[in-house]
Formats: structure tokens, C-alpha cells, sequence
């Protein structure tokens, strides 16, 4: 039953990370719904079961967010992005601001103009990329070792392999297509959050998430969490109050 003591009923979007779906991000957008708000979770262009991993681009991603947001006559957006997600929303934001209240980033990249999102990791995370785009046909796979002890490592074994069981290949040109942004998203003159899961090691501590990408926003709400880049699976509870606090008037 919703808890109706949330002061208005708000509208979220819960953008997906690289390798998810929407689907995995029904247990936080649940919470979130209690709470009397209205929530979706759309699975974007390269994320889908049989998509040409080869073929399909970042804008592509976006395109299709934008679509999303059209077809459902979606307005004063709460707009998540997670990891990932945050090119997909901030190549959104530019292309339909009138339709976003708030853009908010969980643990994600916030590109400068013309920055593709490996550009914001270390090294050899490009390496890596590139290796799995050449021995996957396009796809990027993610290995359980870097899931298990990066991703997910506030999992026990049981739940660490059963939330890698669904994800998928991603598209490896989402990871190294620029995003041609017109303007520094610090430009732009939408409300803007940062929700930090303070365990999250998915990038190392030298080359964090926060201060290092959120401070691109400008000026910006933050807002910390427990637990790693995968509180969707580990805590989904302590994630949705946090995209409520990030997102709330």
C-alpha cells in the first residue's frame, strides 16, 4: 500500500548503467512508488536482449531516452542516471531540458563537451574495453573478478552471482562515442543532484566519483549512500531515500 506522507506526487525516471536494464532497477523504483511517486524504469537502445551490440551507438541510447520521455508525455522529470546513465541523461538534458525538473547522478559520469565515458576512467580501463570490444563482436562484457570485488563488494558470494547472472554485453561504442554537448552541463539551468555511494570502489579512490566528476555539475545538491556502485542490488532501500532527497523540491 503507498505511503501517502510524501508532501507531492513526483515524477522519476530511473535511467540504467552499462551491462543493466530497467528491470534491475525495480526494487529501488518500488520503494520509491510507496512513497505516492510515479516511477519509471525504461531498458534504453543497447540494453535490450538480441540488439546488435556492433552496431548500436551512445546517441543511439539517448535517442531512445529522449523518445521515451516524448512518447509518455513525461514533464517536471525527476531524471536519474546511474554510472552510465549519466551520458544518457545529460545527453537528454540538452536535447528536451523542458521536460526535466531535476537531473540527479548516482555514482555517475558527467561528461565535459565532446568527452566520451572512457575518457573519465583510468587507463586501463580503456584497455580492457578495447580488448573485449575486439574478442566480443562489439559487446563489452564485464568479468565476474572486477563485478565481485569492484562492483559489487558489499555483497555476500550468493547475492554477488546472482545479480551478475543478469547482466548482458554492452555496446562497446556507448563507452567511447563523444558526447558533442553544446555547453558545460554546468550551464544548464536545471536543478541538479549528486547521490555518492560512499563504498563504491567501481573507480578507484585516486580518481573518484565525487568530487572529482560531480563538482562538473556546478552548482549541485549532494547526497550520500551506503554501499557499493550496486546499492540497486545490495541496499535498495537506503538508494531510493537517497533519489528522493536528491530529487525533492
Amino acid at each position: 500500500m503507498a505511503n501517502n506522507n510524501s508532501s507531492s506526487k513526483d515524477t522519476y525516471v530511473l535511467v540504467h548503467g552499462a551491462w543493466h536494464t530497467g528491470e534491475t532497477l525495480e526494487p529501488t523504483a518500488r520503494i520509491i512508488r510507496e512513497q505516492g511517486h510515479d516511477v519509471h524504469c525504461p531498458t534504453l537502445a543497447g540494453n535490450r536482449p538480441g540488439d546488435d551490440y556492433a552496431k548500436l551507438s551512445l546517441q543511439d541510447a539517448i535517442d531512445d531516452l529522449v523518445a521515451y520521455l516524448e512518447k509518455n508525455d513525461l514533464k517536471d522529470v525527476r531524471l536519474m542516471g546511474h554510472s552510465y546513465g549519466g551520458m544518457l541523461i545529460s545527453g537528454a538534458a540538452e536535447r528536451v531540458p523542458e521536460r526535466i525538473r531535476r537531473l540527479v547522478y548516482v555514482n555517475a559520469f558527467v561528461p565535459n563537451p565532446g568527452e566520451c565515458l572512457a575518457d573519465m576512467t583510468p587507463p586501463n580501463f580503456r584497455e580492457l574495453f578495447d580488448a573485449m570490444n575486439k574478442a566480443n563482436n562489439g559487446a563489452v562484457v564485464l568479468p565476474y573478478p572486477i563485478w565481485r570485488e569492484a562492483f559489487i563488494n558489499d555483497a555476500d558470494g550468493e547475492l554477488a552471482q546472482k545479480a551478475y547472472d543478469v547482466l548482458h554485453p554492452q555496446p562497446y561504442r556507448c563507452f567511447v562515442d563523444p558526447l558533442p554537448l553544446k555547453a558545460p552541463l554546468a550551464a544548464l539551468e536545471i536543478g541538479k543532484s549528486y547521490v555518492n555511494c560512499v563504498e563504491d570502489t567501481a573507480m578507484p579512490h585516486s580518481l573518484p566519483w565525487h568530487p572529482r566528476l560531480s563538482e562538473r555539475l556546478g552548482l549541485f545538491r549532494y547526497v550520500a549512500c551506503a554501499g557499493s556502485h550496486e546499492s540497486l542490488f545490495t541496499q535498495p532501500e537506503a538508494l531510493a531515500k537517497a533519489i528522493i532527497a536528491a530529487g525533492r523540491d
